[in-house]
């Protein structure tokens, strides 16, 4: 059976070399290809792929918004996350917004091939470094005992960001006290309200005071 796949991508160079990737592998074909995160999103309503290749850096809606939309909305698709970054937080986010896998660009043309297989087959795959990270968060005591903490399901960045949320304090000083882009607070901060499921700033700091945050 071909398994369908769409990639969402917006390095050019990139995007050609996965075409000549899949095109020696007869079970697989290409139905889309797109540049952000948005376009993901509709990719994956409007052509049902099987799989989507998505990278995290893309202009407008980055790829682990874009993930939690998709899986959000209900949708099939196994969603494999194909990026340059392999810190902590990109795998987390990516894993927590509900991608079936994470590879790191570099990974040879087999493993992605196999990657695609697998997660239309139900698995979850990791790349080998991605896999180290994982396997370290177990084994690591700082965030075994975050897990503990209230909130689980936020990275140690995004709790960062809500404990200045519920301290009062507005995006562009948060980006200044912990050295980020306003861009890279706003992704924060939706991905916060998105997994706490509150719908804006207020109903954050009411849920962040209550589990003893911002005092």
């Amino acid at each position: 059976m071909t398994i369908r796949i769409v990639i969402a991508d917006d390095h050019p160079v990139f995007v050609s070399g996965l075409e000549v990737t899949f095109a020696e592998a007869a079970d697989i074909e290409i139905i889309g290809k797109v540049a952000d995160g948005e376009d993901a999103v509709n990719a994956a309503a409007d052509l049902a792929p099987d799989v989507l290749l998505m990278d995290v850096r893309m202009p407008g809606l980055n790829g682990i918004d874009a993930t939690r939309q998709i899986v959000a909305s209900g949708s099939s698709v196994a969603i494999v996350v194909l990026t340059m970054f392999d810190d902590d937080e990109s795998v987390y986010s990516a894993m927590s917004a509900g991608a079936r896998g994470y590879l790191v660009k570099g990974a040879s043309q087999e493993r992605i091939i196999e990657a695609v297989r697998a997660v239309a087959e139900g698995e979850i795959v990791f790349g080998k470094a991605v896999a180290e990270r994982v396997l370290a968060a177990f084994t690591n005591p700082r965030r075994s005992r975050r897990a503990e903490g209230p909130f689980p399901e936020l990275t140690d960045r995004e709790i960062e960001v809500l404990e200045l949320i519920a301290a009062g304090k507005r995006n562009p000083t948060i980006a200044r006290e912990l050295f980020l882009s306003d861009k890279t607070v706003r992704n924060h901060v939706s991905s916060i309200f998105a997994k706490l499921q509150v719908a804006d700033r207020s109903e954050a700091i009411v849920r962040a005071r209550q589990a003893g945050l911002g005092g």
